[in-house]
């Protein structure tokens, strides 16, 4: 089993870049022992562009 993390990414609302740097957020995770799984938009906003960028983690469970 698995447990996972779900981290939303802000895009700015004025040049619709990320408001923070996704790749040291990947790399404080993993040394928290997630390992990186996906990036992707699940919201679009007007014209085609991302809303936010969420990020998925997981990890084993410990049981």
């Amino acid at each position: 089993m698995h447990e996972y993390k779900f981290v939303e990414i802000k895009l700015s609302s004025w040049n619709n870049k990320p408001t923070e740097d996704y790749r040291e957020i990947i790399k404080k995770h993993a040394k928290d022992g997630w390992r990186f799984v996906q990036i992707f938009a699940p919201a679009i906003k007007g014209y085609g562009s991302a809303a936010y960028f969420e990020i998925i983690f997981e990890r084993p469970l410990n049981e």
